[in-house]
């Protein structure tokens, strides 16, 4: 059977009567850059495109599509042996083109003595989002972990000085220096540091794989380890690192998927007037 976008919320009920008794039940959005969360019997396995995927106690996993996904197989093994398949088709969109221009060449090209301080600082984030933890905060609802106008969005081609870059992973979000910037749900903080590239930077891991990061920071009020809830204060918006004026940009990441942290969010709150 091959699950598409819409079918998302009508999968617990068919699959539970066809059955008669696996289930398998999955929320969210099935698009490029989004996040599902999936539920199965106690006890069972998931294997996601081949690769087996935390399940917790009571049967929660999560799956991840990148900004280039088409579909998604998922391989289930019920406690009583029984084995599934679920294909989830992965919705298109369509991304942007941003232009950067002016910025100091040394950030765009970094100069060799910078290379070693990267490949190092590289290393260490891969580390972080390799975290596999049990717990489940991700379950609760995310909110925006600060507001502001929306200056950059997740998929969009970078063009920096002249130069095509990566794609954007995440939500640019302009405010003013020293704005609060709160936890947009539980998790533990698995990395505080100044970056070459992103500035002060916070990871925060909310489980199962799934981790935000908070870039250009002014100021880090969190550490390595600390236990976070929703709404704490983990820093301050700032302009550090490559940036071109002071705002955060919220990363979201499923292991080494890229997320938009835009799907799990209500719409911006209204800004005030001016």
């Amino acid at each position: 059977m091959k699950i598409g976008p819409a079918l998302l919320l009508l999968v617990s009920f068919f699959l539970s009567h066809a059955a008669h008794a696996n289930t398998l039940e999955i929320t969210g959005q099935a698009v490029q850059g989004g996040l599902v969360v999936g539920r199965v019997d106690p006890g069972s396995t998931v294997a996601v495109d081949g690769k087996p995927v935390r399940v917790s106690p009571d049967g929660v996993f999560l799956v991840g599509f990148g900004r280039e996904a088409a579909k998604a197989a998922l391989e289930i093994v019920y406690t009583d042996g029984k084995r599934a398949r679920q294909d989830i088709a992965v919705a298109p969109r369509r991304f942007d083109v941003q232009r950067i221009d002016g910025l100091p060449e040394r950030m765009v090209t970094p100069p060799p003595e910078a290379l070693e301080r990267i490949k190092r600082e590289n290393e260490e984030v891969a580390a972080v989002r390799r975290r596999d933890d049990a717990r489940t905060d991700f379950l609760k609802h995310f909110q925006w972990p600060v507001t502001g106008r929306i200056s950059g969005v997740y998929g969009s081609q970078r063009i920096l000085n002249g130069q095509p870059r990566a794609p954007h992973y995440g939500v640019d979000i302009a405010s003013p220096v020293g704005t609060p910037i709160r936890a947009p749900a539980d998790g533990v903080v698995t990395l505080a540091a100044d970056l070459y590239f992103t500035g002060w930077t916070v990871i925060l891991d909310h489980g199962h794989g799934l981790s935000s990061v908070f870039m250009h920071m002014n100021a880090i009020a969190a550490e390595v380890g600390q236990r976070l809830k929703q709404g704490d204060v983990l820093g301050q918006l700032g302009a550090s690192g490559r940036v071109t004026g002071p705002h955060l940009h919220w990363g979201m990441n499923w292991f080494t998927t890229r997320l938009d942290p835009v799907l799990l969010v209500p719409p911006m709150p209204p800004l005030p007037a001016e």
